[in-house]
């Protein structure tokens, strides 16, 4: 490839890294809590912003039922399109600007953008709002060269990737409004994933009978019977240690239960309570013969429970991310050129978390993440109080993604 057009390109980047960081303390500062999930407000910043750039912008509202049905109040999903020259590849760029609450212990606001001793800190400050950065500038710094280009880029923009993502990435694939040859995920910057874990998870309501506090033997407990439900999960979690991937990064199963509810009041036997546990899954696993034995488990704990029922919902069943063919041009290019602009051995690995690049995946196209972000998620804070950002990190990733992208749609 032209070392001009790169010293160029890289030059580029370093020119505008103020009007990247600025871009991006816009996108941070629109709060997009997940619950409630009301996100329309952010794309049509985020697509007003590009707009007002010369870019043209695909606005794809969801209906409100689907929005409803999936627990969120609004998504307007955005797509991009670059259209280059005949000939070449469409390469997507996906990040999600969905968010989950910021809860207690910040030190700065969640929503400000405060930059201090070169972190940028806030709320989707690494993950993963950065990228919506990382791939706006990536592609400018693409298109400044005035070079002919082959193929296409799109940036796909999207608002539910922490419930599922199935009405991000895949309402976009289901209806045929976007299908790229190659997809890169928002990520982290000191790796490449190409493989990602499955993800179950499950709504049981424990059915019993409320009574007076004074008198519970006429009543039938539900948390008592709750209570069982719980050994078992938690009297799983040895079995899972000793099952191994083989994918590097990803370790062994896990399962817990991130939420309870329950009771009326403090002085009445709890008619009803309420579960939701996560369990992951290797890639290895069959997700089908997962949730039968989770359901089993489940079922077999009160079975021998008198006045106690049971009902179980899946709130989700996401599938691993897998290395498809066609994967290895994209990690080699980004290798090769995070090598060169990190000064590090950059490893593509598997990671123990899922993500929207495996919607892409089921549809045969193959996927990464990689983006703006520490060598891993406690370094930067990821959905914990004062998430933050190198903004180092962010120009490195920049100009890797640039330079893959000049790889891929550049002369020759």
């Amino acid at each position: 490839m032209n070392a001009d057009l790169q010293a160029r390109l890289l030059a580029w980047i370093d020119a505008h890294f103020d009007d990247e960081v600025a871009f991006l303390q816009q996108v941070v500062r629109i709060p997009t809590d997940t619950p409630p999930g009301d996100n329309a407000p952010h794309a049509d910043a985020v697509a007003a912003l590009l707009e007002s750039a010369g870019w043209p912008v695909e606005r794809h509202p969801v209906p409100l039922q689907q929005v409803h049905e999936h627990g969120l109040a609004s998504i307007t999903n955005l797509v991009v399109r670059r259209p280059y020259g005949a000939g070449g590849p469409t390469l997507a760029l996906n990040a999600h600007g969905d968010v989950v609450p910021p809860g207690e212990g910040w030190t700065r606001p969640p929503y400000g953008a405060a930059i201090e001793e070169g972190y940028l800190y806030g709320r989707a400050a690494a993950v993963s709002k950065s990228d919506f950065a990382t791939y706006v500038f990536a592609v400018r710094a693409l298109e400044s060269l005035g070079v002919p280009l082959a193929g296409a880029v799109e940036l796909h923009f999207t608002y539910d990737e922490e419930v599922g993502g199935l009405l991000g990435p895949a309402w976009l694939l289901e209806r045929g409004i976007v299908r790229p040859d190659y997809v890169i995920a928002a990520g982290f910057s000191y790796s490449i994933v190409t493989a990602h874990n499955a993800c179950l998870q499950l709504e049981v309501t424990v059915h019993g009978k409320a009574g007076h506090g004074a008198m519970p033997e006429l009543a039938v407990d539900a948390l008592q019977a709750a209570t069982r439900i719980l050994n078992a999960i938690y009297g799983e979690l040895p079995e899972l240690k000793k099952i191994r991937s083989s994918v590097a990064g990803i370790g062994s199963p896990t399962m817990i239960v991130g939420r309870i509810d329950g009771g009326t009041n403090t002085n009445v036997v709890p008619g009803m309570v309420t579960l939701k546990l996560d369990r992951r899954m290797i890639p290895e696993e069959d997700p089908a013969q997962v949730e039968a034995r989770v359901r089993s488990l489940i079922e077999d704990a009160v079975r021998d429970v008198p006045g106690i029922t049971l009902s179980i919902r899946r709130l989700l069943l996401s599938q691993a991310l897998r290395p498809l063919p066609g994967v290895d041009p994209l990690v080699e290019s980004l290798q090769h050129h995070g090598r060169a602009v990190i000064g590090e051995e950059i490893p593509a690995v598997g990671t123990p978390l899922y993500a929207d690049a495996r919607l892409y995946g089921e549809y045969g196209i193959p996927a990464v993440l990689y983006g703006a972000g520490p060598r891993t998620v406690e370094e930067a804070n990821a959905k914990k109080a004062d998430e933050r950002l190198l903004l180092e990190d962010l120009r490195r990733a920049t100009k890797v993604v640039a330079l893959m992208l000049l790889d891929f749609l550049g002369p020759g």
